[in-house]
């Protein structure tokens, strides 16, 4: 496969997968793909009213029901959930380790009135950079699939294990990526990416790697190369590094037994679950 260059509009770094972009498959690599091109396109591929109307209150409404008060965004990007639950009333601490997200989001909070508290940080030495611990870890935005190997996805959930407090909980979602591996992509687009015109959709897909293509109205095209991780394999790895309950929701309904869900999103509890409870 020849080199491949794409039109980045309004910007002069390029991302760049070299020679063969299915063979890149490195936790490191996302720092390079968001180019501040495609920062700034993000919220196009968002559209923030569209989201928030899709997922509603389902993020505000289960903090609420824990107590949390005091929450980590991990996967701020360009802040959008981080405005939400401070806007909701929540104390947040927003952190990424893509610089570009992280200047566009404190760009976003202040367009709408709010200082937002910003953390660069990667999550495999994410207590290194924080002080202090959270009711509550969210990690949304299909982020986690960017941690390519077993070792830095079980130090990453470990970490957000160690910011909680006891009783605190790990919110975190995933595209459907057993549906697209089993029986090919196809998507309602009524979660996450609600943009008008913009297309996201993978242009390679294996069990290493879910490639995806990012088309904008302007004919600018980005990449993102992700890891398709398996709902089954993410509750595994949440219950082996301590978390005591693991439920998992389909497009924000109370089942993954929902058919052909986009989304899936886990809610970990690290609180001891005792054996009377356990059998409610």
């Amino acid at each position: 496969m020849s080199h491949i260059t794409k039109k980045i509009a309004d910007d002069d770094v390029e991302q760049d997968y070299g020679s063969n972009p299915t063979e890149v498959r490195e936790t490191d690599k996302y720092q390079e793909e968001y180019v501040r091109g495609f920062v700034d396109k993000w919220d196009e591929l968002i559209d923030w009213d569209a989201r928030a109307r899709s997922e509603g209150d389902f993020f505000i409404k289960t903090l609420k029901e824990r107590g949390a008060k005091r929450v980590l965004d991990v996967a701020t990007g360009t802040g959008f959930h981080s405005v939400r639950l401070i806007e909701a009333g929540f104390e947040v601490v927003s952190a990424d380790g893509a610089p570009e997200m992280l200047a566009k989001a404190f760009e976003n909070g202040r367009r709408r009135g709010h200082i937002l508290r910003t953390v660069q940080a990667d999550w495999r030495w994410l207590n290194r950079d924080l002080n202090g611990k959270f009711d509550a870890v969210v990690c949304l935005g299909n982020s986690f699939t960017h941690l390519f190997n077993e070792r830095d996805r079980r130090k990453a959930l470990a970490e957000f294990y160690a910011a909680l407090r006891h009783d605190g909980c790990l919110i975190l979602d995933q595209r459907n990526y057993d549906m697209i591996l089993d029986e090919g992509f196809s998507t309602k687009h009524a979660y996450y990416y609600c943009g008008d015109n913009v297309r996201a959709e993978p242009e390679h897909v294996d069990e290493g790697l879910a490639r995806f293509r990012y088309t904008f109205p302007d004919e600018s095209v980005y990449h993102l190369n992700m890891f398709p991780l398996r709902r089954a394999y993410v509750e595994r790895l949440m219950f082996e590094v301590g978390f005591q309950r693991v439920q998992t929701f389909a497009d924000f309904q109370e089942t993954y037994r929902q058919e052909n869900p986009d989304f899936y999103v886990h809610i970990a509890e690290k609180k001891y679950v005792g054996e009377e409870e356990e059998n409610r």
